[in-house]
This record gives C-alpha cells, sequence and structure tokens, in this order.
C-alpha cells in the first residue's frame, strides 16, 4: 500500500513538472513571438519614414522649384531600395522561423504597401530624373502556396538574389505578395495584366512568368 502511495505521488509529481514545462514553452514561445513582431514593427515604423522623406524630395519635382539636384534624389532613392531589399529577407527568416500569425500577415500588408508605393514613386523619379536604374517587380503567393508554388518561388528568389548581387545599384528589387487582397496592389496587377504567380515585372514592360536563369532577366536591362 504504501508503495503503491509512493507510486501515485511520484506520477502527480512528474504531471506537475510536465505541465509547468510545458506552460513555460507556450509562454517563451509566445515572447518569442512578440519579439519578433516587435522586431518587425520598429523595422517597418523606421522605412516608412525614410520613404515619406524621399517620397517628398520626389514631389518636389512637380514644384519646378530651381536647383533640385536629381543626383541626390536617385541615391536616396537607390539607399531606400537597399533599406526594403534588406528587411524583405529580415521579415522572411521570421516568417520562416514563425507560424504565420494576424499579427505577422498585417505585418506583411504593411511592407506590400509601402514597397508598391516605393515602386511608384521609383517610377516617377526615374522619369523626372532620367534615371538609368531598373524596376524589376517580383510579384509572389503568400497565402498557401502549393507545393509546385512554393518549389518555383524558391527558384525566382535565389535567381533574382543573385541578379541583385550582380547588378548592385542598377536594379531597384521590389517583392510585393500579391494575394494579400491589397486594393491598390490588385489595381496594379490589373493595369499591367499581371494574371500568373510568380510573375516577374521589369520595368512596367516586360513580364517574366517562367525563370530558369539569370540570362532570361539580364536581357531586358541591357
Amino acid at each position: 500500500m504504501a508503495l503503491l502511495k509512493s507510486n501515485k505521488h511520484v506520477f502527480w509529481q512528474a504531471l506537475i513538472l510536465a505541465l509547468i514545462i510545458f506552460n513555460f514553452g507556450i509562454f517563451l514561445g509566445y515572447m518569442l513571438e512578440n519579439s519578433r513582431v516587435g522586431k518587425v514593427s520598429q523595422l517597418y515604423a523606421e522605412s516608412e519614414l525614410d520613404l515619406l522623406d524621399v517620397k517628398i524630395q520626389s514631389e518636389l519635382f512637380s514644384l519646378n522649384l530651381p536647383n533640385l539636384n536629381c543626383e541626390a534624389a536617385i541615391e536616396e532613392n537607390i539607399n531606400f531600395a537597399d533599406t526594403v531589399y534588406a528587411d524583405a529577407k529580415i521579415l522572411d527568416r521570421f516568417e520562416q522561423a514563425s507560424k504565420i500569425t494576424d499579427s505577422i500577415i498585417l505585418q506583411h500588408k504593411k511592407y506590400d504597401l509601402l514597397r508598391t508605393l516605393f515602386w511608384i514613386n521609383s517610377i516617377e523619379i526615374k522619369k523626372q530624373c532620367n534615371a538609368s536604374y531598373h524596376n524589376v517587380v517580383y510579384f509572389y503567393h503568400y497565402n498557401g502556396p502549393s507545393l509546385e508554388q512554393k518549389a518555383k518561388q524558391v527558384v525566382f528568389s535565389k535567381l533574382l538574389e543573385q541578379l541583385k548581387a550582380n547588378e548592385g545599384d542598377n536594379v531597384m528589387l521590389i517583392p510585393i505578395a500579391a494575394d494579400n487582397n491589397i486594393t491598390s496592389v490588385n489595381f496594379l496587377l490589373k493595369a499591367y495584366n499581371i494574371t500568373s504567380l510568380p510573375t516577374v515585372l521589369i520595368d512596367e514592360k516586360f513580364e517574366i512568368t517562367e525563370l530558369t536563369n539569370l540570362e532570361e532577366i539580364e536581357k531586358y536591362l541591357g
């Protein structure tokens, strides 16, 4: 009888310890997830301020003010493009390490809007200042892509990353999720007649829906 009571005592101790460890693991996961969301929010806030500054600079050209410096505007736009690209890689790492939650999806939508605004701004600066850089916009599946779509997008992402490494400031690489139900993004998809994903749009003229090597992109960069 004493042995039975002892075994029950050990069982309840083990159960309580397991529950404590389980709940502690959930708590740590929750804290880590909040930390990641907070980091993304901070990055977004910083990028948003930088983009507003760049956007205002481009708007100044419509005022026909004297002594406006196109070289400075182009340089600032290129610098922001580097920020957009770096933030995209950080966000991708966070999303791969986390369960996709409503908070993460919301942050991703905010970044999609920011990148869309940056793309429009890049078009305007290129037109106003006769800039030579190329806008390379990558539209992709974000919400529940199939295994085939995932595999295809891995190829696209790796080749575009290599393109950016090779071309540097000559390319504005702008990734945008095309299935996040964002009205402005949907409008642009219709405007450029983009009906399949993933798609790479180069200089608002050339669409690439099949991509196996860099030459298929580089031929459009002149």
